[in-house]
């Protein structure tokens, strides 16, 4: 893997690196692959329980790096990368940075500080949650290089905000500061220090029952926009796969014994 994503591991939890500070963490092929890499070898991690995105140095992400478009005059090339599939994926080498995050069944948070651009709040959208700092700055800004947004944002932005809000960002490229990011729903919440917070909130899903979390994320992903009589099906059919499991015994029996569960 390109040391332009390292990927950490602490016991239940691992942390995805965007390590490209001198450029703010500008997203070129490296990262489009390194992310994508680091998001399909973690669905096969074994004892993972949470995953963290952030960047190193003080953004987050300032977006596509300019190489890309000065080392690609010819567009053809580009095009047919953008419209080529592997095999089984619904996702392009573009848009599977940003996708393969929701494709993990453990949670993902993004721990997010000064800029958050283009690519970057793209990436940051794949995330189940995102924490911010008072510094956070974004902006879908793909309109500047007169392109639109294509690296998954149908799959992530229009599930968090109103279309009209939505079209807003996409038409204008405007910056959003973090007090308003947070009313707009593009982060889940504003904290001193994200990514703290975020080791701590992912220490904190890591002590919880693994399959009812796992069942959680699948719920809300799955039922957010299903009809009543479906949503209602796939609570019934997932809380069936949990209920009475040694883990959900587990849970049950630790907090009457006042103990720390330990699940398998």
């Amino acid at each position: 893997m390109s040391n332009s994503v390292i990927v950490t591991r602490d016991g239940p939890v691992a942390e995805v690196v965007l390590n490209r500070p001198e450029k703010h963490n500008a997203v070129d092929l490296s990262v489009f692959e390194g992310l994508a890499r680091a998001g399909e070898d973690l669905k096969r991690a074994e004892g993972l329980r949470a995953v963290i995105l952030r960047g190193e140095g003080p953004n987050f992400c300032s977006g596509i790096d300019t190489s890309l478009f000065t080392a690609n005059p010819d567009p053809k090339a580009l095009i047919g990368k953008i419209l080529e599939l592997s095999e089984g994926e619904s996702a392009n080498m573009f848009q599977k940075p940003c996708t393969v995050w929701q494709e993990l069944e453990v949670p993902v948070i993004a721990a997010l500080t000064g800029v958050n651009y283009g690519a970057g709040l793209q990436i940051a959208l794949g995330a189940d949650i995102r924490l911010a700092a008072s510094d956070t700055r974004l902006s879908v800004m793909e309109i500047t290089w007169g392109l639109i947004p294509d690296m998954g944002i149908t799959t992530t932005l229009l599930r968090l905000m109103r279309a009209d809000q939505a079209k807003e960002l996409i038409f204008t490229g405007r910056i959003v500061e973090a007090v308003e990011a947070a009313a707009l729903g593009l982060v889940t919440r504003l904290c001193a220090d994200p990514l703290a917070e975020a080791r701590a909130m992912a220490q904190t899903i890591a002590a919880k029952n693994p399959d009812a979390i796992r069942r959680d994320k699948r719920l809300v992903d799955e039922a957010w926009h299903m009809d009543r009589a479906a949503a209602l099906r796939l609570e019934a059919v997932l809380q069936s796969e949990v209920i009475g499991q040694p883990n959900q015994l587990e849970a049950v029996f630790a907090r009457i014994q006042k103990r720390a569960p330990n699940f398998r």
